[in-house]
């Protein structure tokens, strides 16, 4: 918990979650440490204080709500960081990661750097997990894994034996770089970091470049990519993105726009001329959640490779301090997940 922008970092003890008449209280098994969670803590998303962070999770559920029909206590769950209404438009077409209404454990109420945490609309929310799926696991899916899958597999639409670049290396990255090799996709990745571009390798890539070198991405690929992926968020990244796309190719951007980046100038040329699409993607509803976690029971998708470490909760404020240290193209801690005290 902190209580003021980049303050003390700290365990408390606090009162349990209410449980919402349509909602659940979740018992946390493991909860991953997201730089989204650091991000709020520096003040760069406003967020209520005092604030409990964490919005990647798996547990039991420990409470239902007199409203709840489809999940009940001691159903092993995990849930989508974006949290939808489940009565809006977007929410009953499949679209809850776009919700307007949509809540965020750990943004707009208490997350689960904690031992219980509430989830609101849990008929709408909640995903129940396979027998092949664990805790950690799961956790490890929550906010990057599952962007990157939706960007791949329902944004970016990737097919095997296509080119799919990746620029940026970071967790989003190689998760996109995973995600898309175990679909059959040839990978070009770029990233400055050396150590990055070699779990990039590790993961699939086929080639890998220290910078978005247009001309290379375009003889590589045989002229573009079919699908390229911004999972670093700046203007050079999502202009290359742009640039090395072959004709009627598809660009998913992935990395948030911030600061200087936020309104930057896109080559609207090559958008016209090539018939390109232009996409963002923004979490994964918990409708599609079926597909990710059937590949990642069935093996296909091996998410233990990305995980750095699990650590205890009473790590958990040293490990979201130290992300001040992190440079965010790097490997580093990819996936970290935390295990509550019991």
């Amino acid at each position: 918990m902190y209580e003021a922008v980049a303050g003390p970092l700290s365990i408390h003890e606090v009162a349990d979650p209410e449980c919402p008449v349509d909602g659940a209280v979740v018992r946390v098994e493991a909860t991953g440490i997201c730089r989204s969670d650091w991000h709020a803590w520096r003040g760069h998303d406003p967020v209520p204080l005092p604030n409990i962070p964490g919005h990647e999770f798996a547990g039991v559920v420990a409470r239902v709500g007199a409203d709840v029909t489809r999940f009940a206590v001691g159903d092993r769950v995990t849930v989508p960081f974006v949290n939808g209404c489940g009565r809006c438009d977007w929410c009953l077409a499949g679209d809850a990661q776009v919700c307007p209404d949509q809540t965020q454990p750990g943004f707009t109420h208490p997350g689960s750097y904690a031992e219980l945490v509430q989830v609101r609309a849990a008929d709408f929310n909640l995903v129940r997990l396979p027998d092949g799926v664990d805790a950690v696991t799961a956790a490890a899916l929550g906010c990057r894994f599952a962007t990157a899958f939706h960007a791949v597999t329902r944004q970016g639409r990737l097919a095997a034996d296509e080119w799919l670049a990746v620029y940026g290396c970071g967790g989003v990255g190689l998760s996109t770089i995973l995600i898309g090799k175990a679909l059959g996709a040839r990978i070009v990745a770029v990233d400055p970091s050396e150590s990055a571009r070699a779990r990039a390798t590790e993961l699939g890539a086929d080639h890998v470049l220290a910078t978005p070198d247009v001309d290379a991405v375009l003889e590589i690929t045989g002229g573009g990519a079919h699908v390229s992926v911004d999972a670093l968020g700046s203007s050079a990244t999502a202009s290359a993105s742009i640039r090395t796309l072959r004709r009627r190719g598809r660009h998913v951007q992935v990395g948030l726009m911030l600061a200087d980046h936020a309104d930057a100038p896109l080559p609207w040329g090559p958008v016209i001329s090539k018939e390109l699409e232009v996409v963002g993607s923004h979490g994964m509803a918990a409708v599609d959640y079926p597909a990710l976690l059937a590949m990642v029971a069935d093996g296909r998708l091996d998410v233990g490779r990305l995980i750095g470490k699990v650590v205890t909760l009473e790590d958990a404020p040293a490990e979201l301090a130290a992300m001040d240290n992190l440079v965010p193209t790097t490997s580093g801690l990819v996936v970290a997940a935390v295990s509550p005290v019991r």
